[in-house]
Parts: structure tokens; C-alpha cells; sequence
């Protein structure tokens, strides 16, 4: 009698392993049948366009990924140059792929993210939880970090740094930014304002102190112009700037740099 219940056990066993495979089987023949029914048909020239670009999916052109930007620059909606991190290499492939001339298109000048606040926890005022009192600066919330698809930022200090050699210049920090302090600097220009506090000069010094105090010294002494003031902030004009340095030997607190 056991042995009939033992075979009877095996031989349902078996039945289900059948049947279940059975169902695995048809189900999958019906996806690949489907999936050829209703697959989109790439252009050729769509998809070479997305061989050129880098893969990093990192959002920064403005499309939801490399595939995104494939298609709308096949369909004229994007720039052959549009792709942050693939540059003028990309731009130089993708011309060729679309038969146009390149041109200066093609040799954009690359930017790196730059984040406006170096008020670290030893420089900034904090309150009586440990947080900054300063409004305008760095939060050291880690957005910026956990968005860099290529480890290029770090928080050090209650501040965030950007490791230059690794910024593509995606733009995906600046996106994600709480306190919209990061900006995209052209690769070329080597003197950034590394502050956001719009306060009068008694209330930065309470705050920060390596804070602007909008002492005006740098947009004087500037020999091409390139700095005007906004709100007590120097803001640098990239088009002018010819990296002579003036402002940042005329800045007191390396404000800067």
C-alpha cells in the first residue's frame, strides 16, 4: 500500500512539473509573438545616432536618457551637440551620422559643476542642532551626491565638493540642488564666486566667515568688465572673463578663487 501512495505522490509531482512547464512554455511563445507584433521600428540612422552616445543615461541633455536624445535629435527637436558628457567627440560622430557639417557645433566648450558655498562646518556659524544658520549656503543634504551618476561629488564638512576630473558637466546636481546653488562653469574659466549669501555685509559676517561682504572691489578693479554686483553678489560674465585674476587678488576673503 505504501508503494502505491509513493508512486501516486511521484507521478502528481511529475504531472505538475509538466503542466507548469507546459504553461511557462506557451506563455513565453506568446510574448516573443507579441513582442514582434508590436516592436517599433527603429531608423537606422536613430540608432546609429544612439551608438554614439556614451550610455550614462544621466538626464543631463534634458531627455529621458540616450534613447530619449536619439530620437529627438533624428527628428531635428535636439542639437547634434546636445550630449553634456560625450562632448565634441559625440557631436563630431553624430554629424557624420546625419550628414551635416559639425562646424563649431561640434567644439562647444565643456562645463563643470561648481557649487557657490565653501562654508564648511568650520568656517559657518551653526546653530544649537548643528546646522548651518546661513540661509543661502550648503545644506549638506547629499542630493547633489546621490544624482552625480559619476561619483564626482562628495560632502565634506557640511559642504559639497566637486572633484573636477570626474564632473561631466551633466548638470544632474544642479537639478537636484534644494538650495540652487550649483552651477555649470565653462572649462576654460578658473575664477568662480564661491558664495550665495545676498545679505548685507553685517548680517554675512554673523553668518560666514568667508561669506561675500558685496565690498564691490572685484567689479572695479575687473580690467574687461566681466563682473557687475546683483544683490550684493559679484556675478562673473564667462563671455568677458579672460582669467587675469584681478578679482580674486582684489577679494579679501577669497571669496573668489
Amino acid at each position: 500500500m505504501f508503494g502505491i501512495v509513493l508512486a501516486m505522490d511521484v507521478m502528481n509531482i511529475v504531472w505538475a512539473t509538466v503542466v507548469v512547464g507546459g504553461v511557462g512554455l506557451v506563455l513565453g511563445l506568446l510574448l516573443g509573438v507579441t513582442g514582434h507584433i508590436f516592436a517599433v521600428e527603429i531608423d537606422p540612422k536613430q540608432a546609429a545616432i544612439r551608438g554614439c552616445l556614451p550610455g550614462n543615461n544621466c538626464g543631463g541633455c534634458g531627455f529621458p536618457g540616450c534613447d530619449g536624445l536619439a530620437a529627438a535629435i533624428f527628428e531635428g527637436t535636439a542639437p547634434i551637440n546636445a550630449c553634456p558628457v560625450g562632448g565634441a567627440a559625440a557631436a563630431a560622430a553624430i554629424a557624420e551620422v546625419m550628414g551635416v557639417d559639425a562646424g563649431d557645433v561640434a567644439d562647444v566648450e565643456g562645463k563643470k559643476a561648481f557649487v557657490k558655498c565653501k562654508g564648511s562646518n568650520d568656517v559657518a556659524t551653526l546653530n544649537e542642532k548643528g546646522r548651518k544658520v546661513c540661509t543661502y549656503g550648503c545644506i549638506a543634504c547629499g542630493l547633489c551626491a546621490r544624482a552625480c551618476s559619476f561619483g564626482a561629488i562628495t560632502v565634506e564638512n557640511g559642504v559639497a565638493v566637486v572633484d573636477r576630473e570626474k564632473c561631466v558637466g551633466c548638470g544632474a546636481c544642479a537639478a537636484k540642488c534644494p538650495k540652487k546653488i550649483i552651477e555649470l562653469v565653462p572649462e576654460s574659466k578658473t575664477h568662480v564666486v564661491a558664495c550665495s549669501n545676498h545679505q548685507t555685509a553685517k548680517e554675512v559676517k554673523e553668518v560666514c566667515k568667508v561669506g561675500c561682504l558685496g565690498c564691490t572691489l572685484c567689479s572695479k578693479k575687473c580690467p574687461e568688465g566681466a563682473i557687475t554686483m546683483e544683490e550684493n553678489l559679484p556675478v562673473i560674465d564667462y563671455e568677458k572673463c579672460t582669467n587675469c585674476g584681478t578679482c580674486a587678488e582684489s577679494c579679501r576673503f577669497k571669496v573668489i578663487s
